[in-house]
């Protein structure tokens, strides 16, 4: 179903983040038990850290991906897009204009923005536009925030956590390694914790955006 209006948006949202966060909480409370082996024990934090990752990683895609279908949905004149927005849209015919390098290359750009600007904007599609590579690091997170008009600095303090305490560790544990900064039971909750609370930073600010209108000039 197409999302057309901001409490769709937000029931998409929170739908989602419901049953990403039972899956966790699940994950964490066998984590927590005492009375397993170290084998096991370790086995567990393993699959922890993987479903750690691909939930977090999933949530923004889906998040960022269903804020922009929004955004398609309102129809609006290229005039009317935010700054970021009238980017993503333009993106194509730049990105032509720059690979040529021809100074010809750049008049139907310029035409655009002479006379164009009145028309109803055409955004790529979200599968087009948000790509987190499989690999959500924080500079890819940066990318969508900024594509999308939001505020990174919230996640400029947990650049070490993505990057490595997530980012690295699933992939190191995905390709077999063996793995010796694997966390302890403590640092896994923390980490649970973490997670959790950029989950809700991401969905918070992409309602808000949603509701406070920031897709469109101001």
């Amino acid at each position: 179903m197409k999302i057309r209006t901001l409490e769709e948006l937000s029931d998409k949202l929170a739908k989602d983040l419901v049953w990403r966060k039972r899956e966790l909480s699940e994950i964490k409370s066998l984590i927590e038990q005492k009375s397993l082996s170290p084998q096991k024990h370790n086995v567990l934090l393993k699959g922890g850290v993987c479903i750690l990752y691909s939930h977090w990683e999933g949530f923004v895609k889906l998040a960022a991906s269903s804020y922009l279908e929004y955004v398609i949905a309102k129809k609006l004149k290229y005039n009317q897009l935010s700054k970021n927005f009238l980017a993503l849209a333009m993106k194509a015919q730049l990105r032509e204009a720059k690979e040529t390098n021809k100074p010809s290359s750049f008049i139907p750009v310029c035409n655009f923005f002479l006379s164009q600007l009145d028309q109803r904007c055409s955004l790529p599609e979200p599968k087009d536009a948000i790509s987190t590579a499989s690999n959500l690091s924080s500079e890819i997170l940066k990318e969508i925030t900024e594509i999308l008009g939001l505020d990174f600095l919230p996640f400029s303090t947990k650049i070490v956590l993505i990057d490595v305490k997530l980012l690295k560790s699933r992939n190191e544990i995905a390709h077999g390694n063996d793995y010796s900064e694997m966390p302890d039971r403590e640092a896994y909750i923390e980490l649970h914790e973490e997670v959790i609370t950029m989950l809700e930073i991401f969905r918070t600010q992409i309602e808000n955006s949603a509701a406070l209108k920031k897709f469109m000039h101001n």
